[in-house]
Order: C-alpha cells, then structure tokens, then sequence
C-alpha cells in the first residue's frame, strides 16, 4: 500500500495550558486535516500496526495528517489526572496552534467527537471541515440499562488486566472494537492498548470522558459536516453517529457497513470511508495552497521569518535586511496575526517549515 512510512512524518511536542506536553505529528501531502484524537494511539507504534496503517497511509495520500497522542497516552505525558473536555480541548488547541494552519478540516475520532465539537464552537474561523468517525456527543444519553452494567463491568478488568503481560483481560476490549479481525489485527490492538497508557490512567480518564456532553453545542455549528460511522459498531453504537449528525445542520451521515469500531483495510467499508472523505475534502484542495505560510505572507514577511526560524535575532534581522528593529517587530506582529499564531511553539513550527526552500527575493 502506498503511503508515507513513519520515518517521514514529523514528530514534535507542545505544551497544554496547564503545561502537559503533547506529541503531536504531520505527514502526507494536501489540504490541512487535524484529527481530535481517539484514547488508543501511539505517533510511532500506529504505523506498524495493521489496525491503524492503511487509516494513516490511505488520508496522506490526499490530505497532510495532523495527528496528536492525547494526554496520558502514547508520547505525551503520562503523570496526568485531568481529562475533562476543557482540558482535553486545551490539548487541541496547543496542537492547532503549534502545527502552524491557519484553518484546517477537523476529524473527531470515538471519543475525540465531543473535544472537536467544543473547539468548531469556540474557534469557528479556524474550521473548514467537520468530520466525526464512529464518534458521539454525549457518551451516556443512549445508553440503556444493560450497555450500563457492561460499561461498569470495564472498569475491574482494566485495573485486573491491563498492564499484564498476558493480553486475556484486554482481549474483551479488542473484541468489541474488532470483532471481525484476524488474529494478528487483534494481538497488534491488544499489545496497543498496554502501550498506549497505563491501567490507572485508562480507569480514569474513562471516568472522565463519561461525564462529557457537549449536545447543546450541536446546533451553534455552521460549518460542512460528514458523520461516519460502522452500523454495527459495538463500542460506540450506530444511534450515537445518527444523533451526533441530526443535531448538526446540514450534517450528513454516511452508514459504514462493517461491525468494526475501526474500519479495516480489507473491508468494502474502507473504500467507502477513503472515497467520502476524500470527496469531502476536495473543496479545500482547490483552495489550499502548498504552503498556507507562503501563500499569506509578503515577500518582506518572509524574509524576517525565515531569518527568524534560522535562530537569529530582531536585531540581527534588522542589520541583514537594512530595516529597524521596530519594522523588524512590525512585520511579525503582522506575520502572527495573519497565521493566527498565539504561542511560542506556533510561531517556531510555522517558521521552520519555511527552510525547505528559499524565501521570495
């Protein structure tokens, strides 16, 4: 299968508001696609995974991938206890920022659903497309009295069995997100799980994200929307998609047939998730430029930025251009304001990209 491999994407850290480090990574080639993170991921280990690899390989052929390991899993840190929406949606916005896009289409995977409703609602400037994969908006109001005592029976078997070598206890998790993989999908999902958090932390930011219900922001979006999502899906069941989409406006729902919490590569379901979403992203390819940085900036702009990514400072850029500093500071208030950069981390990472050629003369 074609795609970029691991060695080509680019992984780097920011920080959360209350200062938790999040890995982030970008690969693929296209318009800007962020996806909102789901709990089970790992920037390296989900690209030798046959569960998630063709997902990454199949969306960088037409969109550049924005992807981050939520806090507490994967390469982020891992000493953390809050996992409500506003922090998780702090995450999301540190790693918005960071990446350097001025607006992007946003895809929120399971339960990474309510987190991209939150920020389309506070940050609607920045959204240019809105994606749900087997997602929700309020992680209890469907549930029924039976899905209830399932859920609670979760929570003694992560603590029993999550670290453990032996993938018995874990299994039950893989076999409700996968149930018709094969049993190499299933052992690569069930070793995931082990090193994508601890048990403590799984316990507790399920807890959490429980408690999560974002359904009376559903109707202030205005934004195009596609919901997809597996008819037979046991983990997020299929009435948690249609009711995400009937509280949209103008959200369109598409039915994956699959009873696959994760759509697998060698499924008819897979086609047609690739062919949607790639459909739906193609209104921002016509638009997009190959770099958003260049296409927004002057030629001026550019030149101080690029000295500025290469380490130098004002003065030193005022001296090499023959300009004051004061219209050095000028141009890079102007330069943060267009790029809509607000931290530190933003301005070095939209910078940095600018080194692969030449600034305009």
């Amino acid at each position: 299968m074609a795609g970029a491999p691991s060695s080509r994407q680019k992984v780097s850290f920011c920080r959360a508001p209350d200062g938790v480090r999040i890995a982030y990574a970008v690969h693929g080639r296209g318009p800007a696609l962020l996806v909102s993170t789901c709990w089970l991921s790992h920037l390296q280990f989900d690209w030798q995974s046959p569960v998630w690899r063709h997902f990454l390989t199949d969306l960088g052929e037409f969109a550049t991938v924005i992807r981050y390991d939520e806090r507490g899993h994967g390469m982020s840190d891992w000493d953390v206890t809050d996992h409500g929406l506003e922090a998780r949606l702090g995450d999301l916005e540190a790693v918005a920022d960071a990446a350097g896009f001025p607006s992007f289409a946003l895809m929120g995977m399971a339960q990474g659903g309510p987190v991209s409703v939150a920020y389309a609602a506070r940050h609607p400037e920045r959204v240019t497309r809105l994606l749900f994969y087997g997602s929700f908006s309020n992680a209890t109001r469907l549930m029924t009295q039976e899905d209830r005592h399932v859920d609670d029976a979760f929570e003694p078997l992560i603590r029993a069995g999550w670290g453990r070598p032996d993938s018995t206890f874990r299994r039950v998790f893989t076999s409700l997100m996968i149930p018709g993989a094969t049993e190499e999908q299933m052992t690569w999902l069930d070793e995931l799980q082990r090193m994508a958090t601890s048990a403590s932390t799984a316990v507790i930011a399920r807890q959490q994200r429980r408690e999560t219900d974002v359904d009376a922001l559903l109707g202030q979006l205005r934004v195009p929307t596609l919901v997809l999502h597996s008819t037979g899906d046991q983990m997020n069941k299929f009435e948690f998609g249609r009711e995400l989409a009937s509280g949209i406006p103008d959200a369109r729902l598409v039915a994956l047939p699959s009873n696959n919490h994760i759509v697998l590569a060698d499924e008819p379901a897979w086609a047609v998730f690739v062919d949607e979403v790639r459909r739906f992203l193609e209104p921002d390819a016509s638009v997009a430029p190959d770099d958003p940085v260049r296409e927004l900036l002057t030629d001026r702009e550019l030149q101080v930025l690029q000295l500025v990514a290469q380490g130098k400072d004002n003065e030193v850029v005022a001296s090499a251009l023959h300009l004051s500093v004061r219209t050095v500071e000028r141009h890079l208030q102007n330069v943060y304001a267009k790029l809509g950069l607000r931290g530190h981390s933003a301005r070095i990472a939209a910078a940095t990209r600018l080194l692969a050629e030449p600034a305009a003369s």
